[in-house]
């Protein structure tokens, strides 16, 4: 069973309740059951778990401080996902003076190749996106796992949308790389 759907609405709610009131019993719960769903999610988006985990720790204080902003007529783990994702972002942002951004108004497009992809196991692809270079990863992540589209990932990011078209087609150049180097060895 997924943990979101083992939290029923009612006991969700006597949960949300209790971090309206700051309650850190609640908070516990929530964070505890919650936990796996939010680090599926800041995984694409960070080098390795130590850093997913700071940036779950760091979306939990913000959801629990920002709690009354929630809308309950939507699900709760959609709210999270966006609070989790922005801080990535956010994250990722604060160290952009850290990382080489490439600005090129156009991009190779190179597509990877399915059969890559049904060889690998989930953890594999993984940790092959976490080794991409952060402008990189972030791009990609933005692009293929959230939707967004070059303009609305240049503005997230503080790129041009050529840069962010430039950081998407590099990244899966080099994914692609990565996999192609990848698979021989261990699925070959």
């Amino acid at each position: 069973m997924n943990i979101l759907t083992n939290v029923n609405n009612d006991g969700l709610n006597h949960l949300l309740a209790g971090c309206l009131k700051n309650d850190r019993r609640s908070q516990g719960v929530l964070y505890e059951r919650f936990y796996s769903y939010a680090l599926s999610v800041a995984l694409p988006y960070c080098a390795h778990e130590d850093e997913a985990r700071e940036v779950i720790n760091d979306a939990f204080l913000k959801a629990f401080t920002s709690i009354e902003r929630y809308d309950p007529t939507f699900a709760f783990a959609t709210w999270l996902r966006t609070i989790v994702v922005r801080t990535a972002i956010n994250r990722y942002k604060s160290r952009q003076n850290e990382l080489i951004i490439y600005d090129l108004t156009e991009g190779l497009d190179v597509p990877v190749e399915d059969d890559f992809l049904s060889k690998m196991a989930a953890e594999d692809l993984l940790r092959l996106v976490q080794k991409l270079p952060p402008a990189y990863r972030m791009t990609l992540n933005l692009f293929a796992l959230e939707g967004f589209s070059h303009a609305e990932i240049a503005e997230m990011l503080g790129v041009s949308v050529g840069a962010s078209k430039s950081n998407l087609s590099k990244a899966k150049a080099k994914l692609k790389q990565m996999l192609t180097d990848h698979l021989p060895k261990k699925y070959g």
